[in-house]
């Protein structure tokens, strides 16, 4: 197919990706496409905190502070979104 390329990574960069896609009844190019499409870009998700916002300003007549802001990251730091939140703009 034309709209295909390689990715090279180390050996056993490739063998967990296989143990991993194995794990998960897959292959590794579904795998990778799955992280590929499923995973947010910083815009995508500095996009999502804006969209948060403002639904929040509309739902509460103002839009959270930074401190509330700064807070609800920290909660969602701790209940796993670590990886993601940090990723966030502010």
């Amino acid at each position: 197919m034309a709209d295909e390329t390689s990715i090279k990574v180390s050996a056993a960069a490739r063998d967990r990706l296989a143990q991993l896609a194995a794990e998960q009844g897959t292959t590794i190019r579904n795998l990778v496409e799955e992280l590929a499409q499923g995973t947010p870009t910083q815009a995508e998700y500095a996009e999502r905190a804006e969209l948060a916002r403002a639904e929040l300003a509309s739902a509460l007549g103002q839009a959270p502070g930074a401190e509330a802001e700064a807070k609800a990251r920290a909660l969602l730091e701790r209940l796993g979104g670590a990886h993601h939140g940090s990723q966030t703009a502010a």
